[in-house]
């Protein structure tokens, strides 16, 4: 993955990022020499969420196929939640 420095940004701006992102979808972006922030292309960044949700949706199709869920009323599940905090 390529890696942009902080002083990269400040001196070509947004062209440092757009360069970076021609060669790949993502780019790490350093600050004083440690890896702090990800850029990448808004097209890559939605369809990382897209897959978030994909995986998120699997799981809980898995959790009601093997019963890992409870049915309850809204009143009993506020009660429930409020003596598990």
């Amino acid at each position: 993955m390529a890696t942009l420095t902080a002083n990269d940004l400040k001196t070509k701006g947004i062209a440092a990022i757009e360069d970076a992102l021609a060669k790949q979808p993502e780019a790490i972006v350093s600050v004083r020499g440690k890896e702090r922030f990800v850029v990448m292309d808004i097209a890559q960044y939605h369809y990382l969420r897209e897959c978030e949700l994909e995986a998120a949706l699997a799981e809980t199709h898995a959790d009601v196929k093997a019963g890992r869920f409870v049915k309850e009323s809204p009143a009993a599940h506020i009660k429930r939640i409020k003596k598990a905090a």
